[in-house]
């Protein structure tokens, strides 16, 4: 058979790809991921009772800045790993923008507090609990990312299930955020980078799985 013969039947029957496909499966994923938590948190959890006052402060919207921080930087890599043979781009620094200004935050609030009070600061008052209820946040966007990128066709497949994981768990910590009653900087820079981290690790971990195609 000759070459050419040969790259015509490979040919045959192939249709041009959909513009805004991928944009359209990840906005979803992203939305589904969004409105899960929210409704995750409203129903398990509720809404911490003197949020008005609190959003009134500096520093709940420093304390929501970290995982929408974090949540910018890992959609950017998800969108683009989700594309075969793409690298990760500017997602890997934007998240570790935020999670150095929140470890320089922590640092500082734990030098400020006298030395019998630094542990806690770090432990808070709900540490034990803090980073598996942002990985029960983090079901349905983890499931929607996954569903979403595998039909996308990604060929990096452990650091684009890294990014898909890192993306919903950092959206269910927004949501977590809205009833997390911590204030410190100190405890987001553990507890929380730790609820994010799992999920985060466990889509490396099944991506070989869940995203071969």
């Amino acid at each position: 058979m000759k070459t050419d013969d040969f790259i015509d039947i490979l040919a045959t029957g192939i249709t041009p790809v959909e513009r805004g496909v991928p944009a359209r499966r990840l906005g979803g994923a992203f939305a589904i991921a969004a409105v899960g938590a929210v409704l995750l948190m409203t129903i398990a959890f509720g809404v911490r009772p003197d949020l008005s006052a609190v959003m009134r402060t500096p520093l709940f919207w420093a304390k929501l800045a970290f995982p929408v921080c974090v949540a910018a930087g890992a959609i950017v890599a998800a969108v683009r790993l989700a594309r075969p043979g793409a690298a990760v781009g500017a997602g890997w620094p934007i998240v570790g923008v935020g999670v150095v200004e929140v470890w320089i935050a922590g640092l500082l609030a734990i030098a400020s507090a006298g030395s019998g009070d630094r542990l806690a600061v770090v432990l808070g008052q709900t540490w034990r609990v803090c980073p598996f209820n942002i990985v029960l946040l983090s079901v349905p966007g983890f499931v929607a990312m996954f569903v979403a990128i595998r039909g996308l066709a990604p060929t990096r497949l452990r650091t684009a299930g890294a990014a898909a994981g890192l993306a919903a768990s950092a959206i269910a910590t927004i949501a977590y955020c809205f009833h997390c009653p911590e204030m410190s900087p100190a405890f987001w820079s553990v507890w929380y980078l730790l609820g994010m981290a799992l999920p985060a690790a466990l889509g490396a971990l099944v991506a070989p799985v869940w995203l071969r195609w």
